[in-house]
């Protein structure tokens, strides 16, 4: 099958070298609006070709959109307005629920599958692809009863051959527990660093004071605006809802520290110890 793979950084970029490995691909396009992303693409050999949008959509039987948020939600109806019958769309956003709203009533809507593979890092571009980042990860696959059967088939066909395991609901569902697991934790990342630097300016040797616990902790707060606004746009009320969780827990361990209840404090801290049997 030959595959279009539009939007070529972090997860575009690594379906790409994944996919070409897996072998599945007669040929990989890339579609591609920075033209030093789409050149840089090439010298990576993470695609055959850069074709325009019209060109890929004409010449491959599977789109991957892997581009931003916002940039889905104004792409995947054009893209479902002009897809061949046998043509499978597949969109790899963060976001679920808006963007299902959007085509829900779309005549071509079976042509497309809707999946968020639980995978990525801070960084960006083609040089950020990375080869297996997807090996043992998980893929959510969102009201998967609006997309034919052979769309579907073909979109888990993807996923298995770049090793990606299945998790299967529907999109209100997606965006509730994206918000918990992976939005939140980018809210708490740019707040510590918004903090850190902070005092920082205040004249604190902070960051030559830090060890890998704050590295690893802060590391997501690297992640671009460009990605990570829309997201927060798209989600505003499942992460709303998650930030007021977050910050009674971080009220209750201020309380705590208040009155000197170390008892109650060590008793959350174990609570919070737990989260290693989920993981």
């Amino acid at each position: 099958m030959n595959i279009a793979i539009i939007g070529l950084g972090l997860i575009g970029g690594s379906f790409a070298k994944d996919l070409r490995k897996a072998g599945i691909a007669s040929e990989l396009l890339g579609v591609e609006t920075s033209r030093e992303h789409a050149d840089r693409a090439l010298q990576l050999g993470l695609v055959d070709r850069i074709v325009p949008l019209d060109d890929a959509l004409r010449q491959s039987d599977v789109l991957l959109l892997a581009v931003p948020g916002d940039a889905i939600m104004a792409l995947l109806p054009k893209v479902l307005g002009v897809v061949r019958p046998a043509q499978t769309v597949i969109d790899l956003g963060s976001t679920k629920f808006r963007l299902a709203e959007a085509v829900r009533q779309h005549p071509n809507r079976e042509r497309y599958v809707a999946a968020h593979p639980m995978a990525g890092t801070e960084n960006a571009g083609p040089d950020a692809a990375l080869e297996g980042l997807f090996k043992g990860k998980t893929v959510l696959l969102c009201d998967l009863e609006w997309s034919a059967p052979d769309a579907c088939k073909t979109a888990l066909e993807i996923f298995h051959a770049v090793g990606l395991k299945f998790e299967f609901m529907n999109s209100e569902q997606h965006d509730r527990h994206a918000a918990y697991v992976s939005h939140l934790s980018h809210v708490a990342a740019y707040a510590l660093s918004l903090a850190v630097q902070s005092e920082e300016k205040a004249g604190y040797a902070v960051p030559r004071l830090a060890g890998g616990g704050f590295a690893s902790t802060v590391r997501l707060a690297k992640s671009a605006p460009e990605m990570w606004v829309p997201i927060f746009q798209q989600n505003r009320e499942p992460v709303l809802k998650a930030i007021d969780a977050f910050l009674e827990r971080v009220q209750e361990l201020k309380r705590c520290l208040e009155v000197n209840d170390f008892r109650r404090l060590e008793e959350l801290i174990r609570e919070a110890n737990q989260i290693r049997d989920l993981l």
